[in-house]
């Protein structure tokens, strides 16, 4: 057995730790020859494991599968929700005011459900707030879980000599030997040790990000520190066979996996998730609150220490203490309504409402919302790391320019193509001869519609490619060229590839040369309509041209290709590379020799299609007719979205696992970097950054940066430090190997249409419809959401602390505590019975001096104090049994009074919250439609409980006649005055700190 296999690990089970994977075999299996790797392994190609030596192994290492993680337990997940400063201030409120309630009963106090109304409320609250965060974090878990539905549950595997066909994939061990065919899903990470079919195409780009399939070869590698791209003799779990046959020796199972280093990665960035920005502000908020409210309540017990303990001097000496309970428990009733006055108990249900509006206007944007504080983060989103395929791009290859031949060989004629999907009718062929499609043009037509192995659907308003992306492009550039009749395709579905069927039908494939990475292109034998046989091949275009000796010409005649037009060709293809452009080339053969009968398997050349190193032979000497350009295009609306980024501070970074030349041509062309940029220090590749000694200091800069040939860890990395460096990230993805980065992120961005589960379920939003614009309208929508909460956030503390504010006055200036919260109005009222020449005496209330209002609670000891009955709408108060029952009930105007001046000042201060710092002359209430509506429905419960006796009996509030609404208004009024001012103030500061920025700046 070889040395890999020596040190033993414990076998895995749910809660175990990674011991056991880490000890199986760990080399770069594909910097070894296929010999080598099995020398290593200690295994025989020809026999396989043994049946013991498998279950020996099974032990050592564990089985294939991915390491399962206890959930946390709802009850954990409930506490958790309550780990929160605002939330714990709520709950130690209600809990406070329900035992109060409860006390007040106990003592023969009246307990009515009014008293309970406080508790209840906030205790809905939080348990409403409780449900909804357990009801994300338990879906936090699904993404683990979805990791494990791509895996593989049965393979073809070699052991004591004979092949297994069923085996399930979590027995495979490290050394076992496994048959892949097309199809198949690789159930492990293992070393092609050699190729059954002429070639290998593995879909990897939900693990690696790459748009096409790849090519595997059984050669090693000569660099061991590669990139998963680089690493063309493995295969890897998860990915699936699209083309080809052949057998593959396990190198890593389980977590020994490339996917499974991505399941511990998204478990790592789980556990390092971190609160929205709002939330660290309201945990600032509940704690600086908490400190305010714990000394408001401490002065209030000390203002009144001397009405509950008293006590007397002897010598000097404090003696014969007196403490009253009842007087003492009154004024810890103040302290616990100053608390709940100051607590903004409606927030968290106001941030709820906010948010849940928020997903459905983004909803209706394409952006699908699936954790509701994500609506929040989106607003305060400062970098958006954007993928480049399918994000940026179409993902749908499309086809830009054809190059055809000329009169004469040395000239070439270039066509511009427009479109961008894979829909025939999107966008045209500049300049084209419709109606006298020549000889040279008909041949190029001829081999991309045949030469391919690609269709195009229409599925639900979208156009769907099944094959090559390459491949599939060509067949829309067919449709686009129409047929030599003059023909172009309908929108009828139906129509949608006829162009490419009639070519088919005109030459019929008889044979098909496989696509191999040495000769870099495809043939196919076809018989045409006069029984001729006919080569028709596509490919790279300098190995086109090596085994290329004629061309043809426009008119279809065939001449020598002479060196000077293998150099014009060369020449416009290099041009077309540096733009970014996949160029493909065409040509074709007529004389075939022993194929010019071929007619299938029984024909006497079948033996040379066979054998794959022929295939070079067959294409030798033919006649080249033209080339195209591809690329997958951007999309049309992603240039302005990324202006506005640039315009809201918003930078734009794109991670890509592409190439670094076609990824910096399309930054260039979308506007992440300028036309006549120099990007020497913007665009870097994954293994070139990680390089990098201060990683920060470039991810400081201005502007737009590139990372091409990202892994996972390259992304998380990049995702990490800017996330130390006080960003908020905005990260997009899509493949298995985005997840980790997903989950770091701020606020992961999964693709809707391509995404893979994994993602999705990695993500905090999903997108409809693969836009990178439909995240920067949702950053758009977010940021006004957010500014819509601070608003009222704002509304809500500075309504609160009126209350506060009104509460300590009111014991500090020792009035009745039930003659809150407007203390001044009612000193007015009691003692003067006019307010700003409003006359508030005609009810025949009696007046009392302040001192005597201060001094409420010794009203017993006066001598000859008197009250008379006063109105109140159609009830009379009288207090002739006990007049000191004045200060209690007698109180009944003032606190309609102080109610009413509360609610106007409430809805002018909703009236301030519409901007910021922008005054209510340049943004007046009307532009908020919906806020006038609120403030009148608001207006017209107040009425509705102040003029309905009933109601009015059971709020404990009497009806106000004219006069005593003018006083309401003409104290409430002030508060949008005040803000006006300091409005005006923060603006003018705000002006003098830009202007002495722009000095500096200029200096």
């Amino acid at each position: 057995m070889g040395k890999g296999g020596q040190d033993e690990g414990k076998r895995r089970d749910g809660s175990a730790s990674s011991g056991a994977d880490t000890a199986q075999p760990a080399f770069p299996a594909w910097a070894r020859t296929p010999s080598e790797c099995l020398a290593e392994l200690g295994v025989s190609a020809d026999r396989g494991l043994s049946t013991e030596e498998a279950a020996a192994r099974l032990e050592r290492y564990g089985p294939n599968e991915l390491e399962r993680h206890a959930a946390p337990s709802v009850w954990k997940l409930v506490l958790e929700q309550f780990d929160d400063t605002l939330v714990r201030i709520l709950l130690l409120a209600a809990v406070v005011s329900f035992v109060l309630a409860l006390y007040d009963g106990a003592e023969g106090g009246e307990v009515g459900v009014t008293a309970f109304v406080e508790p209840l409320v906030i205790f809905l609250i939080l348990i409403v707030n409780a449900v909804v965060g357990v009801w994300q974090e338990s879906n936090a878990e699904k993404a683990l879980e979805a990791l494990k539905e791509i895996q593989s549950e049965h393979a073809t595997v070699k052991r004591d000599g004979r092949w297994s066909h069923a085996l399930p994939a979590r027995e495979l061990v490290p050394g076992d030997i496994v048959e892949l065919r097309v199809g198949d899903k690789v159930p492990a990470d293992m070393r092609v040790l050699q190729l059954i079919s002429s070639t290998l195409r593995v879909e990897q780009g939900s693990l690696t990000g790459e748009t096409a399939s790849v090519n595997k070869t059984s050669h090693k590698i000569e660099l061991e520190d590669t990139d998963i791209q680089g690493k063309e003799c493995m295969v890897f779990a998860g990915t699936t066979v699209v083309n080809g046959r052949a057998v593959c020796v396990v190198t890593g199972t389980g977590m020994a996996t490339e996917i499974g280093k991505i399941h511990a990665q998204i478990q790592e960035a789980s556990q390092e998730e971190d609160d929205t920005p709002l939330k660290k502000k309201l945990n600032e908020f509940g704690e600086a609150l908490t400190a305010i409210i714990g000394v408001i309540c401490a002065l209030v017990w000390l203002i009144n220490v001397k009405y509950f303990l008293s006590w007397e001097y002897v010598d000097g000496w404090p003696r014969n203490f007196k403490f009253s309970f009842e007087k003492c428990t009154y004024y810890f009733e103040i302290a616990v309504a100053l608390a709940v006055a100051a607590i903004p108990e409606g927030l968290p249900a106001v941030i709820t409402t906010c948010l849940a509006l928020g997903t459905r206007k983004m909803a209706q944007k394409n952006a699908l919302v699936r954790k509701l504080p994500s609506v929040e983060t989106l607003g305060c989103t400062t970098v958006i790391c954007s993928d480049k395929t399918g994000t940026l791009t179409t993902n749908q290859m499309s086809a830009v320019k054809l190059v055809a031949i000329g009169r004469w060989p040395d000239t070439l004629r270039s066509f511009k193509v427009d479109g961008t999907t894979y829909d025939p009718t999107d966008g045209k062929i500049h300049d084209w001869p419709s109606l006298s499609m020549d000889e040279n043009l008909q041949m190029i037509a001829k081999i991309a519609a045949v030469c391919n192995d690609a269709s195009i659907a229409h599925s639900e308003h979208q156009y769907v490619a099944t094959g090559m992306p390459t491949e599939a492009a060509l067949k829309v550039l067919v449709e686009k060229m129409g047929l030599p009749g003059g023909y172009t395709p309908s929108m009828d579905s139906s129509d949608l590839l006829r162009c490419c069927q009639w070519w088919s039908n005109a030459a019929k494939r008889v044979a098909t040369l496989e696509f191999d990475r040495t000769r870099k292109s495809m043939g196919v034998i076809v018989k045409t309509d006069s029984g001729k046989n006919l080569l028709l091949v596509k490919g790279a275009v300098e190995n086109l041209l090596e085994r290329c000796g004629y061309i043809q010409l426009l008119d279809g005649s065939v001449v020598l290709l002479d060196d000077g037009a293998k150099a014009l060709i060369l020449s416009t293809l290099c041009d077309m590379s540096a733009g970014a452009l996949r160029c493909l080339g065409f040509a074709y053969k007529e004389d075939l020799a022993e194929f010019a009968t071929y007619d299938g398997e029984e024909h006497a050349a079948h033996k040379y299609l066979l054998d794959p190193s022929y295939y070079s032979s067959i294409e030798s000497n033919m006649i080249f007719c033209g080339f195209v350009g591809l690329r997958d295009p951007p999309r049309e609306e992603v240039h302005k979205a990324i202006e506005d980024c640039r315009a809201a501070g918003i930078r734009v970074m794109v991670i890509t696992g592409d190439n670094k030349e076609t990824a910096e041509a399309i930054c260039h062309e979308i506007g992440v970097f300028g036309p006549d940029e120099d990007i020497s220090s913007k665009s870097f590749t994954g293994k070139e950054f990680m390089a990098l000694s201060d990683k920060k200091k470039l991810l400081r800069q201005q502007g737009g940066l590139l990372f091409s040939r990202a892994e996972p860890k390259h992304k998380q990395e990049i995702v990490r430090l800017l996330k130390e460096d006080g960003e908020v990230v905005a990260m997009t993805g899509d493949g298995v190997n985005d997840a980790p980065a997903l989950k770091l992120a701020d606020i992961g961005v999964a693709m809707g249409i391509t995404g893979t589960e994994v993602a999705k379920e990695a993500s905090d939003m999903v997108l409809a419809d693969d836009n990178f614009s439909t995240i920067v309208a949702a950053v758009g929508e977010g940021r006004s959401i957010y500014n819509n909460m601070k608003a009222f956030i704002r509304y809500m503390i500075s309504s609160n602390i009126g209350e506060v504010a009104s509460i300590f006055l009111t014991s500090a200036l020792g009035i009745p505590e039930g003659l809150i919260p407007v203390q001044l109005l009612w000193v007015n009222l009691v003692t003067d019975g006019s307010f700003l020449g409003i006359d508030l005496a005609s009810d025949g209330h009696t007046l009392v001096s302040y001192s005597q209002l201060s001094n409420w609670g010794q009203c017993s000891t006066w001598e000859g104090f008197k009250v008379s009955p006063f109105t109140a709408g159609a009830r009379t108060f009288g207090f002739d049994a006990n007049p000191c029952d004045y200060f209690q009930g007698g109180k009944i105007k003032a606190t309609t009074l102080s109610l009413s001046v509360l609610v106007a000042i409430e809805m002018f201060n909703s009236l301030n919250a519409l901007s910021e710092d922008g005054s209510l002359l340049s943004m007046p209430p009307w532009v908020n439609p919906w806020l006038l509506l609120a403030m009148s429905v608001s207006f017209g419960l107040h009425f509705l409980i102040l003029y309905v006796p009933f109601l009015a009996q059971v709020f404990g509030i009497v009806p106000l006649s004219f006069n005593e609404w003018l006083l309401v208004i003409a104290v409430a009024f002030p508060v949008v005055l005040i803000d006006e001012v300091l409005k005006f103030v923060g603006r003018c500061l705000t002006a003098r700190a830009r202007k002495q920025s722009g000095k500096r700046k200029a200096e």
